[in-house]
């Protein structure tokens, strides 16, 4: 019986080491301070969509993603990102799990071009080539 145990807490091993593994990955929410890619061009019929913090100094998340001509950030948020909103779903507080805080006086500000935009996300309408940027920012 001795002979078994020893195969049998290996394999057991094994398969804790490899399963946590993987599990892990769906969770994780790690920032980097890595460089983005935001000087490439982006595809005629995508959007790259960029999330960082303190105005880049801090990266997040990046993807370049298809989108048709007046799609809504908002929903192309909803369906890429992890977001979470208030206000009937027009505030984003969080994105990626990255929380903004109203005790740190944090927000999300989003720029597209390099511009500040004058709407919200969930009245934004995107073009193709686009480059956006959700940054959490003080706003003191």
């Amino acid at each position: 019986m001795k002979k078994w145990i020893f195969p049998l807490i290996t394999l057991f091993m094994v398969f804790v080491l490899f399963g946590c593994s993987s599990e892990g990955n769906n969770t994780n929410t790690t920032v980097s301070t890595n460089s983005t890619s935001q000087s490439e061009e982006v595809a005629e019929d995508s959007v790259r969509i960029t999330i960082s913090i303190n105005e880049g100094e801090e990266f997040v998340n990046e993807k370049e993603i298809g989108i048709e001509e007046g799609d809504i950030l908002m929903d192309v948020m909803k369906e890429n990102f992890f977001v979470e909103t208030e206000y009937d779903g027009t505030f984003i507080t969080s994105i990626e799990r990255v929380k903004a805080s109203d005790e740190e006086k944090t927000s999300w500000m989003f720029f597209v071009n390099d511009e500040m935009a004058t709407v919200g996300a969930a009245e934004y309408q995107l073009s193709p080539g686009d480059k956006v940027v959700f940054d959490l920012q003080s706003w003191e």
